[in-house]
């Protein structure tokens, strides 16, 4: 039997929060049914911030209330302080997640606090579902380059991970948020990562801000990260963090996961066309580095059967 991969799909969150276009909360829930017919079955479904700052996700509620009840997923939702917390549980969730930047000027940028005053909130709010029984994930952001204070010292992110390890987080999930890392810096980052937490609590977060998404990825899985983020299409990018280009595409992990002999359980075929949906309902023309290939091989397969 394959050794499985578990991808993340974080598009309706992380993809949409950049996003000009708006979308109504039918559209999202409609992206959700075509990401799930595809066989996605983890996702992180919305963010519990200030509408104010990010008006794209301002119907958090009624997103979760949506979905929230359908059995066989695990829905997680961000949430920046013990208030997006409190309105993430009055909703009903049943995961959350809290970003923690490794950098003083990005947790200011980010969630206006220090990165003492950040570590502190996050170790709350993660003690809090702890105990309240809530999966409750912790990303360690610009894990290894801040736009703002450079390169990251390794030795950063393993404290931030202990931290919040010892508050109770259930993931660890290691985030490349402008996708400045290389793939021997992914290596030297996840091997003690693993070996101190295991590869069912670390994930990995990457950006393909240099194309080297794809790579980056196959250097956690030696590493023996088995969870990954990918966002439908590459859509993503944080507001508050400059250079912070899409994810990576869910549908590049799939193709190089799959072909390496590994399952993630999810149909190739019906991803591609949840890219056209996310195409469709944004505007544009977005998609993983697989997909004018992975196009051309379907039409012509298409026109063989014609």
């Amino acid at each position: 039997m394959a050794e499985r991969i578990v991808i993340n799909e974080v598009g309706l969150r992380d993809g949409l929060q950049n996003q000009p276009r708006i979308l109504s909360t039918e559209a999202k829930i409609s992206l959700f049914d075509s990401l799930a017919s595809a066989g996605l079955r983890d996702f992180e479904l919305t963010s519990f911030v200030s509408p104010k700052a990010v008006p794209q996700l301002a119907d958090a509620s009624d997103v979760l209330a949506s979905v929230k009840d359908r059995p066989g997923f695990r829905l997680t939702c961000l949430v920046p302080n013990m208030r997006g917390y409190e309105r993430a549980k009055a909703a009903g969730a049943k995961g959350i997640a809290v970003v923690l930047a490794t950098t003083e000027t990005l947790n200011r940028k980010n969630i206006n606090m220090s990165l003492t005053e950040a570590t502190s909130v996050c170790e709350q709010v993660v003690d809090g579902a702890h105990r309240e029984g809530i999966f409750a994930r912790a990303y360690i952001a610009t894990a290894f380059a801040c736009p703002f204070e450079g390169a990251v010292a390794p030795e950063i992110v393993m404290q931030l991970a202990a931290r919040m390890t010892q508050a109770g987080a259930d993931e660890i999930a290691i985030a490349d948020t402008i996708g400045a890392a290389h793939p021997k810096e992914v290596r030297l980052l996840f091997d003690p990562l693993v070996r101190e937490y295991g590869s069912d609590r670390i994930a990995a977060h990457f950006h393909d801000t240099r194309g080297l998404g794809s790579a980056l990825a196959w250097a956690a899985l030696e590493a023996g990260v088995r969870r990954f983020d990918g966002s439908v299409a590459g859509l993503g990018g944080c507001p508050f963090a400059p250079g912070a280009s899409g994810n990576v595409a869910t549908e590049d992990l799939v193709f190089l996961f799959e072909g390496a002999g590994f399952d993630t359980g999810v149909n190739l075929d019906k991803l591609i066309d949840a890219v056209g949906k996310a195409n469709d309902l944004i505007g544009g023309a977005h998609g993983g580095r697989i997909l004018p290939w992975y196009r051309s091989q379907r039409a012509k397969k298409s026109a063989v059967v014609a």
